[in-house]
């Protein structure tokens, strides 16, 4: 069991020392939620090997994922995946906890912060708890699945970092279809079909 002071001291440590700035307390990257479909699913556990090999590169890592499988009988099972320990889990709620924190209140809404968010996520992340599949469950059709997963892009952290050092904000971020590249120029509409996912 992670003790919420010891993780919140860890953090308000970084807010103390002046040579540290705002972003020394984001050690978590940008976060992503993906949500997908599958008609006729034909799962060879590919998807979960490839989540496998993105954590293990420190690529991404999925810190809350919830996904519904509904086969043609209507059977369903339901699988919840993280890739944080416990010990990750509060640290990643401190962090995001004492970042709200400092937004409402400076370094006092922090510590609060960091606290009550190390203190929800101590025992794991639960962003889409297993109760929320009977609402998917409703809502899919037999022999077809969805899942939902929350990514965190850890490639991105230097990079984020290295645009904070050069004083750079994000002002938009969006993924990009193939096919928008086509409208640009970019690719050749042949490409983008080979890049699209198929829908047969």
């Amino acid at each position: 069991m992670i003790h919420p002071r010891r993780v919140m001291t860890s953090h308000l440590s970084r807010l103390d020392d002046p040579c540290n700035d705002k972003e020394a307390l984001m050690p978590i990257g940008p976060v992503q939620l993906l949500v997908l479909g599958f008609d006729e699913p034909n799962f060879k556990g590919e998807i979960l090997a490839e989540l496998d090999r993105l954590k293990e590169n420190e690529i991404v890592r999925v810190i809350d994922g919830l996904a519904v499988y509904k086969d043609a009988e209507g059977e369903v099972t339901v699988i919840k995946r993280t890739d944080l320990s416990d010990e990750e889990a509060a640290e990643f709620g401190a962090t995001v906890g004492a970042l709200i924190g400092l937004g409402v209140a400076g370094a006092e809404g922090a510590e609060v912060g960091a606290e009550l968010g190390a203190e929800k996520t101590g025992e794991g992340v639960d962003v889409f708890p297993e109760e929320d599949a009977l609402d998917v469950i409703d809502e899919i059709p037999n022999n077809s699945a969805a899942a939902i997963i929350l990514l965190e892009h850890r490639w991105a952290i230097p990079l984020r970092d290295a645009v904070a050092r050069a004083n750079g904000m994000p002002i938009a971020d969006s993924f990009i279809h193939p096919l928008d590249l086509v409208a640009i120029g970019l690719i050749a509409a042949e490409e983008a079909e080979a890049l699209a996912p198929s829908k047969q």
